[in-house]
Formats: C-alpha cells, sequence, structure tokens
C-alpha cells in the first residue's frame, strides 16, 4: 500500500512539473526585458437635429519590464473633435496629455496577474470657436489597480481602474484660481479595458 500511495504521488509529481513545463514553454505571462504596446484608436460622429458631432482618439501606450515584477512606460494622448451647427461658428476641442507610469505585477509569469499602478503626467487642452480661444493645462498624479490575462503567448486583455489621485487644472492661467482635486474614486463602472501585444 505504502508503495502504491508513492507511485501515485510520483506520477502527480511528475505531471504537474510536466504541466508547469508546457505552461512555461509556452511564453504567456511576462518577465523580465519584455516590452508590450497598448493603446487606443477611435472615430465617432452623431447628429441630434442639426447639430453635429465628430471626434478622433488617438492614445498609444508602451512599457518595459525593468525586472521581474516591475514594468515602466509612458502613454500619450491626443483627442479631437468638432461641433458644428448652421448658423454658429464650429467649436473645436483638442487635447494632447502625456503620462509616465510604473506598475508592480504580483504574479507577471503566469497567465492572470493583479497589477498595481502609479502614474504622472500633464495635459494641454484647446477650446476655438471662431475668433474665441479657451486654452487650459491640467496635471495628475493617479493610483490604481488592474487585472492582465493572456489569451495567446503575445496577446493578453487587460482592466485597469485608476482609485485615487491628485488633480489640477489651471483653467487658464493669466490670474485664475486653479481647481485642485483629490479623492478617492469607487466608481466600478470607470473600469478600462485594452489589449497588449507583447514582444
Amino acid at each position: 500500500m505504502k508503495k502504491l500511495v508513492l507511485t501515485v504521488a510520483a506520477v502527480f509529481a511528475f505531471g504537474f512539473a510536466n504541466a508547469q513545463d508546457k505552461k512555461e514553454d509556452s511564453g504567456a505571462g511576462f518577465s523580465k526585458g519584455d516590452l508590450f504596446v497598448s493603446g487606443a484608436v477611435g472615430f465617432g460622429s452623431e447628429k441630434t437635429g442639426d447639430l453635429e458631432t465628430s471626434g478622433f482618439t488617438f492614445s498609444p501606450a508602451l512599457g518595459y519590464f525593468v525586472t521581474e515584477n516591475i514594468a515602466l512606460g509612458a502613454r500619450l494622448d491626443f483627442t479631437s473633435s468638432t461641433e458644428s451647427e448652421p448658423g454658429v461658428d464650429d467649436t473645436d476641442t483638442s487635447r494632447f496629455g502625456a503620462e509616465v507610469f510604473g506598475r508592480y505585477y504580483w504574479t507577471p509569469a503566469s497567465q492572470f496577474s493583479v497589477f498595481g499602478e502609479l502614474a504622472v503626467g500633464f495635459g494641454s487642452n484647446k477650446v476655438e470657436q471662431g475668433p474665441a480661444e479657451f486654452k487650459t493645462k491640467d496635471f495628475g498624479i493617479n493610483a490604481g489597480v488592474g487585472v492582465n490575462y493572456f489569451l495567446s503567448d503575445n496577446w493578453s486583455i487587460e482592466a485597469g481602474w485608476a482609485g485615487l489621485g491628485y488633480n489640477t487644472n489651471d483653467n487658464g492661467g493669466d490670474g485664475a484660481e486653479k481647481t485642485n482635486s483629490f479623492g478617492l474614486a469607487i466608481d466600478l463602472t470607470a473600469i478600462n479595458f485594452g489589449l497588449n501585444y507583447k514582444f
């Protein structure tokens, strides 16, 4: 009986080790030196009566694993929209932003991993209507959590949620009072989803 138990234990151990080897060979998960890209590209238009709105978004992101668990990266954000209505000057709104981030992944080599992120960024916003122009600048420090799940060796889906942050907007400068906000947002409807490609 003792030999049977030892044999079964050995078979299970061999099977588990073999499964782990296959998982490691599959390439799913992150490791030191991995590079990943993600982002968003979008275009949309809407019409309500005579009011037409169109917009464009381009937001690429790049990350690099400097250690087994830590990734550093950067994001860019460009959005542009136009509102037009007969007899009224078009309203053009544009934004450019840049952000650097650091992430800690708890189980990066696994198919599924949870991570925490700290990001620092700034942006400039411009609204134009006819000859009138209004510009603002903003700055923010935000922390959040996310999950990453590999669909294949190179592709993974990601869901992120920014929960704690400090943000400020200069409201156009030139003596205008700034708007400062700090808080913990527990809004689970504000989860962002994305697709990553690992090199």
